[in-house]
């Protein structure tokens, strides 16, 4: 990190959409040089947490607290009283980084005591002359030097670097260690399959505590040299696409949920500026990406990562331009297949297994998804045994089924919780909401309206019920309807949900996920 502040400080910046603020990545460096020795001084613990959005403010910290020699924690703050209190808790924290008008904004956030919180900008104003004295020392010492000075050590690659909570979309948040060695490798992964320049740019309006918003809008634009243009929401998509058209954005990251939302009221042109628009965090519908494409011209590359894999495993890119001698015989390699995530980034090894048995099956055989390489992470924060369960001599068992095809393209069918065994047949999800979409006609909807869970049933295992926002008639009857409908297009008869049950929205995450926890208890509930 020192190395990429050194080489592009001068020449990159970050801008706070916020309030169109620029600041160029050499004086963000001194700032957060000068902060880290207040950070040094107010705490002993190991952890440090941040409670603020993306912005200049937010990138400031997350590098004040490593070069504090400390290691920093995003915290989640749209999450429930319970899961905040476990991640601090477990985090053993207790000084906090944030801004006033964040804690006057977040009043439903169970914030810690005052004495805990450093907040900045009450801070950084006092410290002019440090920050002037960090940016000249910052300047004149070579990286090596400046390291030794700021007592970070040269062989730090397995260390805990940062710690990430998992979203809790299935259960109490885990704790997932990523090492210098995981967060460098994976942003040199799918750094050299990008193959941005120095002039490119970034939008980062992912949240810091989401895994994609932390390592490729975070640290791989400093790593990297890119622009990088931060604003604390990706739901203002309007804002969003005047800073993209603004500032001449060329990397978009986001999930399918808020893509949706750039197909209402967003120009065609404010996005010409686009190379890249990726997403992941959750399955790419077909009609989302075709009607992203109609509106912008942009093709929607499905990538796919978790956070223990610090997190990016797999990308599709735009295939190359043809180079005319086709005819004659030539080929090329193809770099983007739709429906499925992509390629295998450079430095990791896949395998598939059993779900059932864990034996090794073949890779274009549908099973359970292993990955080994640099990115993956060191294990649960002080959980041998859940760590025991998930690593076995350094290979990463995902959660997910999928397949690879003869081109080396992984399908993603769906995670193992989101099956149902069903009178011993395992029935996906995911596949039975696309089937609902398109049996219900909700395939131009921008929001999600359905979502299928799982409910213990004496008879057959599991039954699947429908939970949809989509209002209707008496719910026992239209879902006879459905049955029928299903029926009539082969879907077989265990794959139909059972019952329907009516709700205001459909519960999301801040991620952009379907937030399985709410599902299920609405569920259960309503059983």
């Amino acid at each position: 990190m020192i190395l990429g502040f050194k080489k592009h400080g001068a020449r990159n910046s970050i801008v706070d959409g916020k309030d169109d603020k620029l600041l160029g990545y050499d004086k963000l460096f001194a700032a957060a040089l000068a902060l880290a020795q207040v950070v040094k001084l107010e705490t002993k613990k190991q952890r440090v947490g941040i409670i603020l959005p993306p912005g200049i403010g937010g990138l400031m910290c997350n590098i004040a607290v490593i070069m504090a020699g400390k290691i920093p924690v995003n915290l989640n703050f749209t999450a429930g009283r319970a899961a905040i209190d476990s991640a601090i808790r477990q985090g053993d924290m207790d000084r906090f980084l944030t801004a006033d008008i964040f804690v006057r904004k977040m009043q439903s956030f169970p914030w810690p005591p005052s004495k805990q919180l450093i907040l900045i900008e009450r801070l950084l104003p006092k410290m002019k002359f440090s920050i002037a004295k960090w940016l000249l020392i910052s300047k004149i010492l070579p990286a090596a030097l400046l390291a030794r000075l700021l007592g970070i050590s040269k062989k730090g690659g397995r260390k805990e670097a940062l710690l990430l909570f998992t979203s809790g979309s299935s259960g109490e948040p885990k704790g997932v260690v990523l090492s210098h060695r995981n967060l460098i490798g994976n942003v040199m992964q799918f750094g050299s399959r990008l193959g941005l320049q120095n002039t490119d740019s970034i939008l980062g309006c992912l949240p810091l505590f989401h895994s994609f918003g932390c390592t490729v809008t975070l640290w791989y634009p400093i790593i990297y040299g890119l622009h990088l243009v931060t604003y604390p929401s990706p739901l203002e998509v309007k804002k969003l696409a005047e800073l993209i058209e603004k500032y001449r954005v060329t990397l978009m990251i986001a999930t399918p949920t808020f893509l949706r939302g750039y197909l209402r009221g967003v120009n065609r042109e404010a996005l010409n500026s686009i190379k890249f628009c990726v997403t992941g965090a959750e399955k790419l519908p077909r009609v989302v990406s075709d009607a992203f494409e109609n509106r912008f011209g942009k093709h929607v590359l499905e990538g796919y990562g978790l956070t223990e894999t610090s997190p990016v495993s797999n990308v599709n890119l735009p295939d190359p331009e043809p180079i005319g001698l086709e005819e004659k015989g030539f080929v090329w390699l193809p770099s983007h297949r739709q429906g499925s995530v992509g390629h295998t980034l450079p430095g990791m090894a896949l395998r598939i297994t059993n779900p059932d048995t864990g034996a090794p099956q073949p890779l274009h055989q549908s099973g359970m998804i292993w990955f080994k390489g640099s990115n993956i992470f060191e294990g649960y924060l002080n959980d041998p045994k859940r760590t025991a369960d998930v690593l076995q001599d350094g290979w990463f068992r995902t959660g997910d089924i999928g397949r690879l095809d003869l081109d080396g393209f992984l399908y993603i069918e769906g995670r193992l919780s989101r099956f149902s065994k069903i009178a011993g047949e395992m029935v996906p999800h995911e596949t039975v909401e696309e089937a609902l979409v398109k049996a219900l006609g909700l395939e131009n909807e921008s929001t999600r309206k359905i979502a299928v869970v799982g409910v213990p049933d004496p008879d057959k295992g599991e039954a699947l019920i429908l939970l949809t926002s989509v209002p209707g008639g008496p719910e026992h009857q239209e879902i006879l309807d459905l049955r029928y409908r299903l029926l009539d297009k082969g879907m077989p008869p265990l794959w139909i949900p059972k019952k329907m049950i009516r709700v205001s929205d459909i519960p999301i995450l801040a991620s952009g996920k379907l937030d399985v926890q709410s599902c299920e208890k609405i569920a259960k509930a309503g059983l």
